[in-house]
Formats: structure tokens, sequence, C-alpha cells
């Protein structure tokens, strides 16, 4: 567990794939204004990570919810409710339909509604012109991005990445930087203006959040930028998907 701010701690974890390449995976927990607490989606935590949660929210009493904002990470969530029994457990609508023994939420984190209720201390943001749940489940491009207002960091599950080099080459390739995921071409919806929607979406996104300083991400890395690096590495990982809109304008317009 590592305390990035006053009130929010990002945990780092193994996920593998095959059971051979760890990928990784994480998982962060925010202090709201009334001292009460909210998990960022689920991680099935290590004896020493879950006793220092526990101890930090009375036993996890105080956590009000846990949500969960990437479609596709569903693996997790029954461990962690079930260190944290009392938490309201909310998810997208994936959630729902692929563990439906879990009590559930009636609300959807990706539906605006469901968001506004933790518009005090959060702000969300879903990329447009993208497939939300895709029909091939190793797409994993969109998912409901967070920001924790009072620490300005992001958390972000595969939508952003951060490009990182391996330790033995980091003195000749380039230094970290946020990157979209891969696989965005697979992911644009078929029709006329979605590579603008979701290049609109970027741009947007670069602007309002360009005091961002921190971002936690889940297959790589925490990325702590520069003044300004929000803005400029996010302009960055559009250009670096111009080709990938281009096709897709050249077939739907």
């Amino acid at each position: 567990m590592d305390r990035l701010h006053d009130d929010f701690w990002n945990f780092r974890g193994s996920f593998r794939i095959a059971k051979v390449v760890d990928i990784g995976t994480h998982m962060s927990l925010v202090r709201q204004g009334n001292g009460r607490f909210l998990a960022l989606d689920s991680y099935d935590l290590d004896a020493e990570d879950r006793d220092q949660l526990l101890a930090l929210t009375d036993g996890g009493a105080l956590v009000d919810a846990i949500i969960n904002v990437h479609p596709f990470h569903t693996l997790h969530c029954a461990a962690l409710h079930s260190v944290l029994p009392g938490a309201r457990l909310i998810g997208t609508r994936r959630h729902h339909a692929e563990r439906p023994e879990l009590r559930w939420e009636p609300g959807v984190i990706e539906d605006p509604a469901a968001q506004a209720e933790f518009a005090e201390d959060l702000e969300f943001s879903t990329p447009r012109g993208v497939d939300f749940i895709s029909a091939d489940d190793k797409v994993h491009v969109a998912s409901v991005l967070v920001r924790h207002r009072p620490s300005g960091i992001v958390h972000v599950d595969d939508t952003i990445n951060v490009l990182e080099p391996p330790a033995l080459l980091s003195a000749i390739l380039p230094e970290p930087r946020l990157r979209f995921h891969p696989m965005l071409g697979k992911a644009l919806e078929k029709r006329p203006g979605a590579a603008d929607d979701y290049a609109n979406w970027a741009l947007e996104l670069a602007r309002a959040w360009a005091d961002t300083r921190t971002v936690c991400t889940a297959h790589s890395a925490v990325r702590t930028l520069p003044p300004g690096g929000w803005e400029t590495e996010i302009l960055g990982a559009l250009l670096d998907v111009d080709k990938t809109l281009d096709s897709h304008r050249a077939t739907y317009g």
C-alpha cells in the first residue's frame, strides 16, 4: 500500500496470464471529505495490504463503497467484497452479468446518475467513440476513468497505460510516458464520426484534467508527471494513434 496523498492510497498487485506472465493489477483507496472511504476497483489483497487497509478503515467499517470501473476486471470482485462485506458494491453492467451472485447496487458506474453521487470527491470520464463493452472480450479499451478532486490523482484501468521501458534498456529507450490502449482500432465503433468522437474526448480530457500530477494505471505503473505533463502526454498519446483514427475515418467516414 503506497500513500500518494493525505487522502489517496494505491495498492499494486500481481496478475498472471496463464500463470506465467505477470502483467500486474491495482486498486486505490480514497478518503472522502466526510472522513469515510471509497475503494476504486477490486484486488485480492495479500495479508500485509489487507491488514493495512483494515487498520486504516476501522476494520472496513468506514468504507462506503467499492467502485469497479472496468467492465472486464471482474476476477477479484468477490475477494475484496469478502474483506469489506459492509461496503456497497458498484460496477458496470458487465459486472452484473458476469457475477450475478454478488450483491450489486442497481446503478452502474458508466451511468452519469451513478457517478453524480460521488461528485463532491471524484470526477469521472468515459471515452466516446468506442464500445464500452466490446464483443471481443480481449479488447479492454474502454473504462470509466476516475480523478480524485483534492489530490488530482487519476486512477485508470487499461484505457491509458504507461509505456515504461525495461530497466536494462532505460538508458537508450524513451522516457516513460502515457499512451492509449494499443487495441483502440478494434474498439472504435463501426460508424461515421467515431474516430472524431474519440479524438475530441481525448482533447477535452487533456485540458480538463491539465493539473494532474499522478496517474495510477492498472497493468504498468504509477506515473508521476512534471507540471503540464498530463496535457503534453495525453496529446502525445493522441498523436501516436493518429494513423489508427485516420484508418477508421477512411473506412467509415
